[in-house]
This record gives C-alpha cells, sequence and structure tokens, in this order.
C-alpha cells in the first residue's frame, strides 16, 4: 500500500517539480535563439494544418447546434452572437490545445526520449549541460509562442465555418450573424482565449518534456512515453481548462443583454 501510494504521488510532484524547474531557467538561463526558432518552425509544420481542419468541424458542430437551440427559442438574431462566443471562449483553445498537445507534444517526447535511450541526456549531464535549460525550455517556449500565433487562426477558422452553415446551409441572415458579434462576447472572452492557449501550449511541452526525460526500456519505452505524455496532457488540458474558466466567470461576469 504504501509503494502504491508513493507511486501515485510521486508522478505529480515530479512534473510540478520540473514545471518549477522550466519557469526559473526560463528567466535566469541564456536564450537559446536558434533552437527555438528551430522548435517554433518544427511545431508549426506539425501542428498549423490539422488545427485549421479540426476547427472547421468545430465551428460547424457548434452553429448547427446553437443554430436549431436559437431557432427553438425565437431568438435566431443571436445565433451569431452564441456562434462566436463559443468559438473564441471554448472551443478555439481546447482545439488548438488537444492538436499541440496530440502532435507537438508527442513528438517533443518522442525527441528527448529517444535522446535518454541513446544515452545523450547522461551525456549533457556528464558535460555539464543542463538539459533542461538547452533542450526542454526552449520547447516550451516555442509551443507556447506557437499556440499564441494559431488561436487567431483557430478563431478565424471556427468562426467561417459557423457562419457558413449558418447563413449559407441553414438559411440565416448574413446581417443578423454579423452584427449579433459583439452582443454576448467581449475582448476579455478574446484575451482569455489566449491565455488558455499560451498555458495549454506550456503545458502540453511540459507534459511532453517529462515523460521523454523519464523515458527508458528501448524504443518500446519510448512509445509508451508518447502514450502516456498524450493522455496526462489531455487530462490536465480539460481540467485547468474547467479551472480557468470557473476563475474567469467570478471575476469577470458576463455581460446583460
Amino acid at each position: 500500500m504504501a509503494f502504491s501510494v508513493v507511486s501515485v504521488i510521486r508522478g505529480p510532484g515530479e512534473l510540478a517539480a520540473m514545471t518549477v524547474e522550466v519557469v526559473k531557467r526560463i528567466f535566469t538561463t541564456p536564450f537559446q535563439t536558434r533552437e527555438f526558432i528551430e522548435q517554433a518552425w518544427f511545431i508549426t509544420s506539425v501542428t498549423l494544418m490539422p488545427t485549421i481542419l479540426v476547427s472547421i468541424p468545430f465551428g460547424a458542430v457548434i452553429s448547427l447546434q446553437v443554430g436549431n437551440l436559437t431557432g427553438q427559442l425565437g431568438a435566431q438574431s443571436f445565433a451569431g452572437a452564441t456562434a462566436v462566443l463559443a468559438v473564441v471562449r471554448e472551443a478555439a483553445p481546447i482545439a488548438a490545445a488537444l492538436i499541440i498537445a496530440g502532435a507537438a507534444g508527442s513528438a517533443i517526447c518522442s525527441d528527448l526520449g529517444a535522446r535518454k535511450i541513446r544515452e545523450e541526456i547522461d551525456a549533457m549531464e556528464v558535460l555539464g549541460v543542463d538539459p533542461i535549460a538547452r533542450l526542454v525550455v526552449p520547447r516550451v517556449l516555442a509551443t507556447m509562442f506557437v499556440a499564441l500565433m494559431i488561436i487567431g487562426l483557430v478563431i478565424g477558422a471556427g468562426i467561417s465555418g459557423g457562419y457558413f452553415f449558418t447563413v449559407i446551409v441553414q438559411g440565416g441572415s448574413a446581417g443578423a450573424f454579423l452584427s449579433s458579434f459583439t452582443a454576448l462576447a467581449t475582448l476579455n472572452d478574446l484575451y482569455i482565449a489566449i491565455v488558455k492557449a499560451v498555458v495549454f501550449g506550456g503545458m502540453a511541452a511540459i507534459v511532453g518534456a517529462y515523460k521523454g526525460l523519464n523515458a527508458g526500456g528501448g524504443p518500446s519505452g519510448v512509445g509508451r512515453a508518447v502514450n502516456e505524455s498524450v493522455i496526462v496532457a489531455f487530462m490536465l488540458l480539460f481540467f485547468v481548462n474547467a479551472v480557468i474558466t470557473a476563475i474567469y466567470f467570478q471575476v469577470v461576469p458576463p455581460p446583460g443583454l
């Protein structure tokens, strides 16, 4: 029983400790410009198109559901406002985070895991090079930067998909859809979406790096670490999203109609 309790606590504790170390080294170690640029380009190449392709169905599904609901309630003029609110506040950050965690996080985990089983990480430590400062911090910053950049594309793609299915497919009014944008959504909703995207990107990168640096057992161990990193990242993302949303509603009450 003691072993199981310790094993359950050790993983989250080590992950939290690594998060603290990463944050500390961001402000105390030299910035790895070349590694940052290379990782940002790589993460963009593996996440940009999948994110756009996922965000369009997100916006379409939300618009179809919202359009049917507002039609039943006789509030078709607010279809655009509710669709934009759902896309900006929840769907866009979640869609971007899932793609980043599934693509970028797994890529980071597999890269560092391969370095771990080839004993490159041990060699760096022997030479006095800090793996967290040299490898993890640039990847975390690059992932956060890419998440910040693509959140606008996700929002644009989601709203465009919502406009298409609300106006073209369901025959709604284009003027009502566009004019109701600011009825419910505010700039604060855009700000919280950006904050969520940056936080989720950093979390996905840290989880992937932690699992990669602790991989063992050869190539099969790296595969298990990648699988675990995606699962853990998804669980953390949904949990942190619920916490951030709850805090946001307490700090910024929704506007009345």
